[in-house]
């Protein structure tokens, strides 16, 4: 599943040497904008998406909520072509994601996921890990992705960190550490997948610094699914709320706060989710 997930080089540029540090296509993360047009998709009987519809400005963090089962992850798979559409359609700065690419088209974005376990490798350092695609693609040399994961390692706080192994690392660190791999792609769109999942409020807070200072570091799009409402609401330029499979809200955090839509109202002041309505 990894390899589907790093995108947006041409494969010729893995098969020769490289003169220079890194490869010509490694440039500096651009933000792209996401536009989703009457998406559906069903399983079986089960229809999980219903005609959805949204837009997501580049260099956006956008938020997606929702009950459990509602579609969130599921469309967040579409949107890295993990997983295709019954009808409908994505564009990723203008273009089909899932129609053939032109052959004079710009150079394609790139994305990464972080997912819910993190997925790292136990056999591997901490610098190992993060420097895994740069070295089994040969993106750059030796000693630029030596620089490159100290880099990533210091934006997620992690400096000096390279020569733990994975197994020495608490669940807030193995989160920071999966953050630092998708980094070090140069990703112009980066999504989470429950990024919060298992780790305590504390450690919550944490992770939510380090990709608030990502935002003002880094000019990339945040694609976030997540059922931690204080966790996307503080972090988010927008968010929507799926339910039943459809998009039934798009805003601001405010806005949604502020929203009459019942069905908004009983999921984001459920008493459990720590909001409450003053």
């Amino acid at each position: 599943m990894w390899d589907k997930l790093v995108h947006g080089f041409p494969g010729s540029v893995f098969e020769e040497e490289h003169r220079g540090e890194c490869v010509p296509e490694y440039s500096e993360p651009r933000g792209v904008d996401i536009r989703v047009e009457n998406l559906n998709k069903s399983f079986g009987d089960l229809h999980v998406l219903k005609d959805i519809c949204l837009d997501i400005k580049a260099g956006e963090t956008f938020s997606i909520i929702g009950p459990s089962g509602t579609g969130k992850s599921v469309l967040l798979k579409h949107i890295v072509k993990l997983v295709k559409p019954d009808s409908g359609r994505i564009f990723i700065d203008g273009h089909d994601i899932f129609a053939e690419k032109p052959k004079d088209a710009a150079r394609e974005y790139r994305y990464s996921m972080v997912f819910q376990t993190s997925a790292l490798f136990n056999s591997l350092t901490v610098g190992e890990n993060v420097g895994l695609w740069l070295r089994e693609k040969r993106i750059c040399n030796e000693g630029r992705i030596r620089r490159v994961i100290r880099e990533k390692l210091r934006l997620v706080g992690l400096e000096g960190k390279e020569d733990m192994m994975t197994s020495e690392l608490s669940g807030g660190m193995k989160k920071r550490v999966a953050i630092a791999r998708s980094l070090a792609m140069n990703p112009d769109l980066i999504l989470y997948d429950e990024p919060t999942a298992e780790l305590d409020p504390v450690t919550s807070d944490e992770l939510a610094r380090v990709v608030m200072n990502l935002k003002e570091d880094i000019s990339l799009t945040s694609v976030i699914v997540s059922h931690d409402l204080n966790f996307a609401f503080h972090l988010s330029d927008r968010v929507a709320m799926i339910h039943d499979g459809r998009i039934i809200e798009v805003g601001t955090p405010a806005e949604l706060k502020a929203s009459e839509n019942p069905n908004v109202k009983k999921f984001i002041y459920t008493t459990t989710k720590g909001i409450t309505g003053s």
